[in-house]
């Protein structure tokens, strides 16, 4: 069975989901998903650093590196290559800036070494 993604806390949509070269030819199409896109906005465009932009995502540091790696690898890709950058997708949910999701506490040590510690 498949482990199912958390969800990411994005802030803003863009305004702008597709980008392109002006003039020549199109080689394709590159997906970027929403997450990514924050990512780039939070640490390329508002200077956050990797801690405070992934506690701001609700993801983990490592987490968010990999989302900020792929999504600078998309990027990098449609403008290298003369690709489309297509916007949108993602396992996202959509919060105001003053507003955190509750998060659910992480159930840990429930499991036989715990039952062990208290002696039953």
């Amino acid at each position: 069975m498949v482990r199912p993604l958390n969800t990411r806390n994005i802030k803003k949509i863009p305004e702008n989901p597709e980008f392109g070269p002006l003039k020549g030819k199109v080689n394709g199409e590159v997906l970027l998903p929403l997450e990514g896109w924050e990512a780039l906005r939070l640490v390329e465009v508002i200077g956050m650093d990797q801690a405070e932009a992934s506690e701001s995502m609700g993801v983990s540091r490592q987490t968010f590196g990999r989302i900020l790696s792929s999504a600078r690898k998309a990027l990098a890709t449609c403008v290298v290559g003369g690709f489309k950058l297509k916007i949108e997708g993602g396992v996202y949910q959509l919060v105001d800036d003053g507003q955190q999701p509750p998060s659910e506490p992480m159930h840990r040590g429930r499991g036989r070494a715990r039952r062990k510690r208290r002696g039953y």
